[in-house]
């Protein structure tokens, strides 16, 4: 080793190419980086998605749910199974075990699905796929006083003008329901003519055709055979002919039916400052730049307010602001590192070696863009935190070497002499010193779990940037410093020389002094008294445990970061209108902008802090969430826990709702996170009660919210013996029902992008209430068509919302949020799993709990 120092340190080229090597590879390495907001990690799901239009979520747990979990019992490189069911579809989630190939084992899945040997009639086919890894970017909006289907319209134009830009591949629309057909039946008319649904549907089915028949093949030519008839608007299907009247002419559908173009009943809206509009979410994959799809998006969006005039695009979330904020953090400190390197080591040395010191920042960090362009690492949020951690080390071993060269120069020692013989001294403690921590963060390559997605980048730039200093130190530095003019007795210094030579001859004065009267004495009086000097880190360390256990200093999984943005999620119970919902959705924007006229009376500049406010409605009729955009921390200098807790109690107690919750979820969920697992239902909601209210009792805890909750109302139809006697089945009754009140899917057309579907059902006046439901004919096996009231009994209760499955067990997660950023997560989760749990599964020995 001390060869090859003496070679670099004798030959100071070898060392320049060297470095020279790295500053242009590495800026290289730096420009081929992509920019992500989260880490590239690779999907470990496995989606399996079911479709059962109109099932009940115990319907889709006993004929999909149970049937797919069994056949998935022992799959090898399975880690973890969970699934959901609610009404009209189910899901389960295959979770991979870390290091398994994903792809082999989606296999597996497929084929173990594909052996089940029956699935509910009516389901439509199943969909098995690996969930792509996609991270938010930048979403805006369309709005103007417009009709919906204009701003759908713009939307769709805005869709494929991104698509067909470089480096932009996932473009959503939201904002909008589904387009349908409806032909709504008159029952009186129905009766009247006499027609079924059954005669409607294969009426509107036969005729609204486009088939080719085949070809006829003369002499001259080969002619097609088509019949083109298919229409795809609703007020091209009203002169349908249903059949021919008795005395001659014929029975339309516009006869029986009104046939309306119509959004789909499942809402789907968005509104931006009370106004309907259309969001175009864009994501960026494991492929793409954040930074570039930010920027090329919002360019799109101030050309597109240029050329538009009665629709306006409006950002409101922009991922890359985070992100952006980190590097200017890393540029501000890398630069302030840089300098105070420089200056303070002047002040002890000179400037000369100070700024060779100094000079392994930006060497040592691209070193590291050359390593991690080569392990395909993105610039991401851990990523430049690490970047970030590792500027407050990152000088260290060369300060050492520098000093100690240095030292060896005044001692008498000619510069080369010196400089190989302070590199030799020092270089085992320098590379003992690096590998420490080295070794420390390489533990961060074996995390699993979702905190093993994040920390590995982390991990690298430290690991990669220390070790790249190390081969700069120990290279690099020493020959510089060695062919340095300050390590020359006969050079003549200069003007600013002989006043930083004058600084620091009094600053060894004053180490000399601090040397001599301060530290040399405690250095005696510790080797005099040992056991006095061990006992002082053993007690700051008692302390350090005990102020962590005591609450004192507090620990939490995921530290409190401040956001730009409360968002609001508000659920009624199931079956609620959508009126309601969104009564109460612009309830909670009027408290948001009341508050912020508030905070902006008492402002100097009159910055309103809420910018914008989002409201999303849907998926389904009771769910809304309502999304307040707030001036950036640095202009608002206001906590947004104390903006949070202001739109609190502006907004106050909403009536009937079952989840009224403010804040964002961080990536690895809410701090407080409990999955009760069993199939004995009362003990699971008996433990559920008690859990609930264990976490109330705790005034650090606010939002406590579970999964368990109540479904839709149900009619319960029961057949009577008045219908049975008539030959009426359970399943011939609800097959009629069905299509009255849910709708029979006639056809499906392509209109645009589009995927139309064509329903047949009764008008809203027919089916907007009990009485509609008892007044329904029911069609018999002689033709008679008889009251429902007449055939069938009925009684109302409270359905469930929706199934959650765990490990094959009936799950019920209980969560609650933290009251403020002081509040120690991790000692709630040890309360919660060392005292309330088991005494809890105590009681309900058939319980298991998952955190």
């Amino acid at each position: 080793m001390r060869s090859i120092i003496s070679y670099f340190i004798r030959y100071p080229f070898a060392g320049n190419v060297l470095m020279v090597a790295i500053l242009i590879f590495g800026y290289f390495g730096y420009s081929s980086l992509r920019s992500t907001f989260f880490p590239v990690s690779e999907s470990r799901n496995i989606i399996i998605n079911a479709i059962y239009p109109g099932a009940s979520p115990e319907e889709v747990e006993d004929g999909i749910i149970f049937k797919i979990e069994e056949e998935l019992k022992g799959l090898t490189g399975v880690y973890k199974v969970s699934s959901s069911a609610q009404e009209n579809a189910g899901q389960v989630v295959v979770e991979v075990k870390w290091g398994q190939d994903i792809d082999l084992i989606i296999q597996d899945v497929k084929n173990a699905v594909e052996a089940i040997p029956s699935f509910p009639e009516g389901m439509e086919k199943m969909n098995v796929f690996k969930q792509e890894e996609m991270n938010f970017a930048i979403s805006f909006s369309l709005n103007g006083d417009v009709p919906l289907s204009t701003l759908k319209a713009k939307a769709r134009l805005v869709e494929n003008d991104l698509r067909s830009m470089p480096g932009i591949s996932k473009v959503e629309l939201f904002g909008f329901p589904q387009e349908e057909i409806v032909v709504l039946l008159d029952e009186e008319r129905m009766q009247t003519h006499g027609i079924t649904f059954e005669e409607v549907a294969r009426a509107v089915a036969g005729n609204n055709v486009e088939i080719t028949g085949g070809t006829i093949r003369t002499d001259s030519e080969d002619l097609l055979v088509r019949a083109r008839h298919k229409q795809l608007f609703a007020s091209e299907l009203t002169e349908i002919p249903l059949r021919a009247r008795p005395k001659g002419g014929m029975i339309f559908l516009s006869d029986v039916a009104k046939v309306e173009d119509r959004w789909s009943e499942r809402p789907d809206r968005r509104y931006l400052d009370k106004k309907s509009s259309v969001v175009v979410l864009v994501n960026n994959t494991n492929d793409e730049d954040i930074l570039h799809i930010t920027n090329t998006v919002k360019q799109y969006v101030k050309d597109f307010n240029t050329r538009n005039g009665t629709v306006k695009a409006d950002v409101v979330f922009d991922g890359s602001v985070m992100l952006q904020q980190r590097i200017d953090i890393l540029v501000k400190n890398g630069l302030a590192g840089f300098l105070l390197v420089v200056v303070v080591l002047a002040l002890f040395l000179r400037i000369r070696l100070s700024f060779w010191v100094a000079s392994s920042i930006p060497v040592s960090f691209l070193g590291m863009f050359l390593l991690s362009s080569y392990f395909g690492m993105t610039i991401n949020v851990m990523s430049l935190f690490g970047m970030i951690l590792v500027i407050g080390i990152l000088v260290d071993d060369g300060i050492v070497i520098g000093e100690n060269i240095y030292q060896h120069y005044e001692r008498g020692k000619p510069p080369l002499l010196a400089a190989v013989d302070g590199t030799m001294e020092v270089l085992p403690a320098v590379f003992a010193a690096v590998m420490t921590t080295v070794v420390a963060f390489a533990t961060f390559f074996f995390l699993d779990g979702k905190l093993g997605d994040f920390a590995p980048d982390l991990a690298f730039v430290v690991i990669s940037t220390l070790l790249v200093s190390l081969l700069e130190g120990a290279f690099i530095l020493p020959g510089h410093i060695a062919h340095s003019a300050d390590l020359h007795p006969d050079r003549v210094p200069g003007p600013i020389d002989r006043v930083l030579l004058a600084i620091s001859g009094f600053m060894g004065r004053v180490m000399d002094y601090m040397k001599g009267r301060i530290y040399g004495p405690f250095l005696a009086f510790s080797l005099n008294n040992r056991l006095f000097a061990l006992s002082i880190p053993i007690a700051l360390l008692m302390v350090s445990v005990g102020a962590i256990k005591g609450g004192v200093v507090k620990a939490t999984f995921f530290p409190f970061i401040e956001r730009d943005e409360v968002t609001v999620n508000l659920d009624f119970p199931v079956g609620t209108n959508e009126r309601i919902t969104k009564q109460w959705m612009d309830h909670i924007e009027d408290a948001a902008w009341a508050v912020s006229r508030e905070y902006t009376a008492k402002r100097a500049d009159s910055l309103s802090i809420v910018l914008k406010v989002e409201q999303a409605l849907g998926p389904m009729s009771h769910q809304g969430r309502v999304s307040i955009i707030l001036l950036d921390g640095e202009t608002r200098n206001i906590e947004i826990l104390e903006i949070n807790q202001a739109f609190r109690k502006a907004i106050g107690r909403i009536p009937d709702a079952e989840n009224l919750t403010y804040g964002i979820r961080t990536p690895f969920g809410k701090p407080v996170s409990v999955s009760i697992l069993g199939n004995d239902l009362a003990e699971l909601e008996a433990a559920k009660t008690e859990l609930i209210d264990e976490l109330e009792k705790n005034p650090e805890l606010t939002e406590v919210t579970t999964n368990d909750q109540k479904g839709n109302r149900e009619v319960r139809l029961t057949v009577n013996e008045k219908g049975r006697q008539l030959g009426l089945t359970t399943g011939e009754v609800m097959r009629q029902v069905r299509q009255g009140f849910f709708g029979l899917e006639v056809q499906r057309l392509q209109r645009g992008v589009d995927e139309v579907r064509v329903w047949v059902r009764y008008d809203d006046k027919d089916r907007g209430s009990i009485d509609a439901l008892e007044n329904m004919r029911i069609r018999t096996t002689e033709g008679r068509a008889v009251p429902l009231a007449e055939v069938a009994d009925y009684e109302v209760e409270r359905g469930i919302k929706s199934i959650q499955h765990l490990y094959g067990k009936r799950e019920i997660r209980v969560e609650s949020d933290i009251a403020h950023s002081g509040v120690s997560a991790s000692a709630i989760l040890d309360d919660v799993e060392g005292r309330i749990m088991p005494a809890i599964l105590a009681r309900h020995p058939s319980v298991s709990v998952a955190f």
